[in-house]
């Protein structure tokens, strides 16, 4: 998430209970590992991310 931290006033890491894994941006849903029934693969998630709001803005 760094890559877009000036992006981003607040990014929090939630703890789900039972092995929920969701990812939400700006409130809306982008990622559930209940939907999908897996965990998400290495850099899907940052694809999702980057899918909605854009490149990075910071590389490194």
């Amino acid at each position: 998430m760094n890559a877009w931290a000036p992006l981003f006033a607040d990014v929090r890491l939630v703890p789900g209970d039972r092995g929920v894994y969701d990812v939400t941006l700006d409130g809306e849903l982008v990622y559930s590992k209940h939907a999908t029934g897996r965990h998400a693969e290495p850099g899907e998630v940052r694809g999702i991310i980057e899918s909605i709001i854009g490149p990075p803005v910071l590389e490194g």
